[in-house]
């Protein structure tokens, strides 16, 4: 198959790595870890290049979404000729674990754990940052989502709110996800010692590539990816299993 890959460029050592060893032929666009900050532009730019992919000289047999639903970023997104493909995921952090199984098992009872890998540790510092005004730290795309449609300080006392001080005191631990295949870029020292400057306790899980070959490979079993047929969009579910569904889409315009 002729395939399109739209990925955030967390992703990009690992998917090189399968885009290798697939067993077809893909062309891929990269997009900058720094889109999530802002989920509504980054949903209108991946719109975009799903409209510029259907308007290309190539016909494709499927255009792949390598990105959860990312604070909504991937919720609503349609084609009108070619099929969508993305994983059953909330974010980055199912995907790099490798299923969703593993991340309700590490994450169920605090979906808003900080994580962190070697994209991340590449590309920016954005699931550990310190607010420089009170020493406050908020993560991911939880908190990204809560700005956009609140407002910086609506979302900090929303975030608070949900976070009490007492919380954050017992809950110090923040968890790296390394692959064996890029262990031995030592990215996980190198976050570990941020965490100790920042006070945390750093806990080491193993990743795996399984979603992201699985996606390459064209192996898009229904219980771990969506297919949205063209003429349906995206729509999110935000349980445990399902996560996101295909619906009937928009009219073209």
């Amino acid at each position: 198959m002729l395939l399109k890959l739209i990925s955030c460029n967390v992703f990009q050592r690992e998917a090189c790595l399968c885009l290798a060893r697939s067993p077809h032929v893909i062309d891929v666009e990269f997009f900058e870890l720094g889109e999530h900050a802002q989920p509504s532009r980054l949903n209108q730019a991946l719109q975009a290049k799903i409209d510029e992919t259907e308007n290309a000289a190539k016909t494709y047999a499927a255009i792949l979404l390598l990105y959860g639903l990312c604070g909504n970023a991937t919720n609503g997104l349609q084609s009108r000729q070619t099929r969508l493909v993305l994983p059953r995921a909330h974010d980055c952090c199912t995907i790099l674990l490798g299923s969703k199984q593993r991340f309700q098992e590490h994450f169920h009872d605090n979906p808003s754990r900080p994580f962190s890998s070697v994209g991340y540790m590449e590309r920016g510092n954005y699931f550990l940052r310190t607010d420089a005004d009170g020493g406050t730290v908020h993560y991911g795309d939880q908190f990204a989502a809560l700005v956009e449609q609140y407002g910086e300080e609506n979302a900090k006392y929303i975030w608070e709110s949900m976070h009490p001080p007492e919380l954050e005191q017992t809950n110090n631990e923040v968890v790296f996800i390394d692959l064996p295949e890029t262990a031995a870029l030592r990215s996980a020292d190198r976050f570990r010692e941020k965490a100790a400057q920042e006070g945390k306790t750093c806990v080491h899980l193993e990743g795996s590539l399984a979603l992201i070959r699985k996606l390459l490979d064209g192996d898009w079993d229904p219980a771990e990816f969506l297919v949205v047929e063209p003429g349906q969009q995206t729509v999110g579910v935000y349980d445990w299993t399902e996560i996101i569904r295909a619906k009937p889409g928009e009219p073209p315009p």
